[in-house]
């Protein structure tokens, strides 16, 4: 996504946009400053994001999303500190918020990041001339963050690889699968228990079989109903997705400041033991993808600061946005079946990650068919 020029970040549609519910409210509703025609008085104590603190401009119009505002994972990036938690980081460690604050916290989402603009962490930008979207544009909200995984896989962006089948044939968008109730952090019961990562509680949402009843129920296809419940579907229908390797915290020659640098990253496709079974993820086998944590990841802002490192896998279930009907997989049994090429096994693994692997690690490959 090309970076915007100055003027178009800040260019409002003055003829259709007054037309919109949101358009008929004085700027100063939201953004405050001063109800003047002269510039600098009227941004006199402008709020430019007003979004970021939504119980005070959302909270009216929008009260079950902002109600579920703060346990959002889009919003308190809770996922990245309970897989930093586990492997025995401290969110209350200083250090460990200066890195947080310094490498992660720019993901933050806030509403007017889906709705209204360009998320702040791509360089910011209004979508349509201050027009509010109710279904955000894939590619420049979702993708513009999720893009370096997600976003190239679903599009097709890997050379020799298509694009998932399901943007493909049917131009489907995030939120065709992802509901806004997902997006906002609405807890699906209620009462229930906010998120803590995406995969969270096991619980597969949203899962293939919602759509896709009739294969699942087709006894013609026997191999879904040999491998059932013992397969993820993206074990036969995924192909090659990216992994990352040893993400840590260097120092630029020319400014002294921190920045991540990644080691390596790499195409494949690694299939590996279940680390999150559960009654709606019940799977032995599913795809796996190395994460670029490393034990020195934070090593210039903390000295051991992952002391429970071998606490969680760095090859951990993945659900690739790349789906096929037709797939290396499922042209014979063998394509998987004696397949050692396809197993995450133990030599597969860095020696100095094999314990934190041995959830996943696949100690012996299925056998090859007759």
């Amino acid at each position: 996504m090309a970076p915007l020029e100055p003027w178009e970040k800040v260019l409002v549609d003055g003829e259709n946009y007054p037309q919109t519910t949101h358009g008929k409210m004085a700027c100063v509703e939201c953004h405050l400053g001063q109800n003047s025609p002269e510039k600098e008085e009227a941004h006199t104590g402008i709020i430019p994001r007003p979004s970021d603190t939504p119980d005070g401009v959302c909270q009216d119009c929008h009260e079950q999303q902002v109600s579920a505002h703060a346990g959002s994972l889009h919003t308190n990036q809770q996922g990245y500190w309970s897989v930093l938690e586990e492997r025995g980081a401290s969110s209350d460690d200083p250090a460990m918020q200066e890195m947080f604050g310094n490498h992660c916290a720019s993901c933050h989402t806030s509403c007017g990041d889906c709705h209204v603009s360009q998320p702040a962490s791509v360089g910011g930008g209004l979508l349509d001339g201050h027009t509010f979207t109710a279904k955000p544009p894939m590619t420049r909200t979702c993708t513009a963050c999720h893009g370096s995984r997600v976003g190239s896989e679903y599009l097709g962006k890997h050379e020799g690889i298509r694009a998932d089948a399901h943007f493909r044939l049917g131009r489907m968008t995030c939120v065709d699968c992802h509901s806004g109730g997902e997006l906002h952090g609405i807890p699906t019961e209620a009462g229930g228990a906010l998120p803590q990562h995406r995969y969270d509680a096991g619980v597969e949402t949203p899962s293939c079989e919602l759509c896709h009843t009739d294969a699942m129920a087709d006894q013609s296809l026997a191999e879904h109903q040999i491998h059932g419940d013992r397969l993820a579907c993206q074990v036969c229908h995924s192909v090659s997705y990216t992994s990352c390797d040893s993400c840590h915290v260097a120092v630029s020659e020319s400014t002294g400041n921190p920045y991540f640098q990644t080691a390596g990253t790499y195409l494949g496709f690694f299939i590996g033991r279940n680390p999150l079974p559960s009654e709606s993820r019940p799977y032995e086998y599913v795809t796996v993808r190395h994460v670029p944590v490393d034990l020195e990841s934070f090593a210039f802002y903390l000295e051991n600061a992952l002391p429970n490192f071998n606490a969680r896998p760095t090859w951990q279930l993945t659900t690739p946005h790349n789906i096929q009907r037709e797939t290396p997989q499922t042209e014979s049994c063998n394509s998987c079946h004696g397949n050692q090429e396809l197993f995450l096994t133990a030599d597969k693994v860095s020696p100095s990650e094999l314990e934190a692997n041995l959830p996943v690690i696949v100690e012996q490959v299925p056998e090859a068919r007759p």
